[in-house]
């Protein structure tokens, strides 16, 4: 695109935090800002968009999510983890196929997109089709194919989830040819098939980014993980785990291993490459020291661990010790929204609250969970704030409602006062996919059409 946005206001970050430039110009030019300042830039652009009453911000990351679940939104209500997942979803998830992946995938991007969100961490099964609609779109995924092992008995060679976590990279990355997994759920013709152009060049430009993943330390093998670890010694790919999300799974896991799900993981080498670990509910100061000694990063995610009644994670004390955190929904089935915004809201809460201290977390700090930390945690340099060469990432948030004026403090109106239905526009990699209620890459009717079809019959 090829755009200056003017007349508006632009939140920018420096190393002495954020400030808000009133009136400032924004440009755009392919998929990067290529302009910031006060002075209308003396080169033309082909369009110039008035931005008077908004606030240009830079899209929020959530660095948690499993986007399919918006075909089980609320099931199971009132149950905790362990019989939300046994009774609740996974059965319902086993009857799940690819065009089920496809079309809950593209419900969740359009409340995603319209709620500010432009880049995603999706841990779900189907990844080639999950890559099939965020590509169609346009919208920036970090995506795996879900480590899992539950018989300790069977060399991970001997069991098909280790090369498939392997080759889901692989293929992606155009390394590996594509195989039979891909053929089917992308409903792919012949041997010599190959990855539809789309998905290719939304791995080529950035948009799409493939990791490993290991569910949990439950629902894996010591055997499992380790066949992981080794192969990401040598693809040093980004590592996305469920960790220490009940008093339970961690208290289960050090009966287990003697240690800690965290110990343990860094102990069998998957800490030693990016990874980002969702939850941590439960994680002890050893935790953190191991987590800002490896560079891992904290999803937190404050809605879901309240709902699930999985406790409160000890956030602050994670800042404390030098954790990167960002910020997650999980998914809609134990949330039941994924609006970035309510996360920031009640992380910001909870850690004030729990911890009888007001001080507790700084809103800019709770503003870079939800931005710049979650780009950092899925390995996104160049997106999470707004800044000239960075990738045109980009929301504007509607400042004239009630709830929003006065804008004393901006920063403290994003994190406390904001709606989701504040955002007005949505741009990622220089294109506008939300603009004023309206999809430019998805037919909302369709969408809505294949959702409930996939949900009658998962349903019925």
């Amino acid at each position: 695109m090829d755009i200056l946005f003017k007349g508006g206001s632009v939140l920018v970050r420096d190393k002495d935090g954020y400030n808000v430039l009133d009136g400032a110009y924004l440009g755009v030019r392919g998929d990067r800002i290529d302009y910031i300042g006060f002075d209308e830039p003396s080169e033309p652009y082909k369009e110039t968009r008035s931005m008077r009453g908004m606030l240009l911000m830079p899209g929020l990351v959530n660095a948690h999510g499993h986007s399919a679940m918006t075909l089980v939104r609320g099931a199971g209500s009132g149950l905790p983890l362990d019989r939300w997942l046994n009774e609740a979803i996974f059965p319902v998830e086993a009857k799940m196929t690819p065009e089920d992946i496809i079309a809950g995938d593209t419900w969740a991007i359009m409340e995603m997109l319209s709620s500010g969100t432009t880049l995603v961490a999706d841990m779900y099964d189907f990844p080639f089709a999950g890559a099939l609609a965020y590509a169609k779109v346009g919208m920036k995924v970090n995506l795996c194919r879900v480590g899992l092992c539950f018989d300790p008995y069977l060399e991970p060679g001997e069991w098909g989830r280790t090369a498939e976590c392997i080759n889901f990279i692989n293929v992606m990355n155009g390394k590996a040819a594509i195989n039979p997994e891909a053929i089917k759920e992308l409903k792919l013709e012949g041997e010599g098939a190959t990855l539809p152009q789309v998905i290719r060049d939304a791995v080529e430009s950035g948009l799409i980014k493939a990791d490993f993943c290991l569910h949990s330390e439950y629902l894996t093998t010591r055997k499992f993980v380790k066949a992981i670890s080794e192969a990401n010694s040598v693809m040093h790919a980004g590592m996305h785990v469920h960790v220490s999300e009940t008093e339970k799974e961690h208290k289960e896991c050090k009966q287990r291993h003697g240690k800690t799900p965290t110990a343990y993981l860094a102990d069998m080498g998957i800490l030693d490459n990016p990874s980002y670990l969702a939850h941590c509910v439960w994680a002890t100061d050893e935790d953190f020291a191991i987590m800002a000694k490896k560079g891992a990063t904290i999803v937190h995610n404050p809605s879901s661990n309240l709902k699930l009644g999985s406790g409160i994670a000890r956030i602050a004390d994670a800042v404390a010790a030098g954790v990167n955190v960002a910020l997650g929904t999980d998914g809609v089935a134990s949330n039941n929204n994924l609006n970035m915004f309510e996360e920031m809201h009640i992380a910001a809460l909870l850690q004030k609250g729990a911890g009888h201290d007001p001080t507790l977390l700084t809103d800019a700090q709770v503003l870079d969970m939800a931005t710049v930390n979650g780009a950092k945690a899925l390995g996104r340099p160049d997106t999470g704030v707004l800044k000239e060469g960075y990738k045109a990432d980009i929301i504007a948030v509607d400042m004239t409602g009630p709830h929003m004026v006065p804008a004393l403090d901006p920063v403290a109106l994003l994190v406390w006062s904001a709606q989701a239905s504040d955002v007005k526009m949505t741009m990622v990699d220089g294109r506008i996919l939300y603009d004023n209620g309206k999809y430019t890459t998805i037919d909302a009717v369709k969408a809505r059409n294949d959702l409930r079809a996939s949900v009658t019959r998962l349903f019925e």
